[in-house]
């Protein structure tokens, strides 16, 4: 057995432990968007494979039998090509996504939108200083907001100028409760737009928006693609790779010293 793990997440770090753990030959590869990202144990590589092809053909040539896409929720890109290029080399494909946020009891309480741009339109009802955590990429979908105090967090330096009237935190997670009520309470935040990223990783500001009665505005995930087994954490997905290679149950104990 040999896996490829399409990583980048947490999800992703913690299943190279598990991996490693067993004594599975697995690579991760990270898609090299961050300048300094959090590694995963084992062996790495770094950047993109250019295109479906490319991928199937990292697949043939590295000698994978097994493909684990466990990169964001929101990637559809990349997890569309992994469900394409596995197809393609003939090896069986796993979606590692965790859980999403729809199952808190305050989720009935936030304005769901299914896009950025029906975020933004939702946002500008519901407040006028807003907090935007949904990531780099998403920016351009608010430019438009000159005349706000807007908080931005992300984990890289913004390229270019943003708005004068914009506050820039760089900051990555896992973020605690007293933290996120800080950053709320001493930026007058009274809307909150973030995507359906899911975990515990983030989920602070949800929780200091609840308790400061901030309004929420989150954007829906994606759909998976029909014929991608998803599992939601690591356990499941030593399961499936027991269930179809063969890999023992439990963590490989380390031989006695010699």
């Amino acid at each position: 057995m040999r896996v490829l793990v399409l990583g980048g997440t947490a999800e992703a770090r913690a299943l190279a432990v598990a991996l490693q753990g067993r004594g599975v030959d697995f690579v991760s590869s990270l898609a090299g968007r961050v300048t300094r990202p959090r590694m995963p144990v084992g062996q790495v590589r770094i950047g993109g494979f250019g295109g479906v092809d490319g991928l199937a053909d990292t697949l043939r040539e590295g000698g994978f039998t097994h493909l684990i896409d466990a990169t964001h929720p929101f990637a559809t890109t990349m997890t569309a090509h992994a469900v394409a290029a596995a197809s393609l080399a003939g090896v069986p494909a796993l979606r590692l996504a965790r859980p999403g946020w729809a199952g808190r009891t305050d989720a009935d309480t936030w304005t769901w939108v299914p896009d950025l741009d029906a975020a933004r339109v939702a946002a500008e009802s519901l407040g006028s200083r807003p907090f935007l955590s949904s990531g780099r990429q998403t920016l351009p979908h608010f430019a438009g907001w000159i005349d706000r105090d807007v908080l931005v967090r992300v984990v890289e330096p913004l390229d270019g100028e943003v708005p004068p009237r914009w506050t820039v935190v760089l900051d990555r997670g896992p973020y605690c409760l007293d933290r996120e009520l800080d950053l709320l309470r001493g930026h007058r935040i009274d809307v909150l737009v973030t995507k359906d990223s899911g975990g515990a990783y983030t989920s602070a500001k949800l929780d200091a928006a609840a308790e400061l009665g901030v309004a929420v505005v989150v954007v829906a995930r994606p759909p998976a693609p029909r014929d991608l087994v998803t599992i939601d954490d690591v356990a499941g997905c030593l399961s499936w790779l027991a269930a179809t290679g063969g890999i023992g149950d439990e963590p490989r104990r380390p031989e006695p010293p010699r």
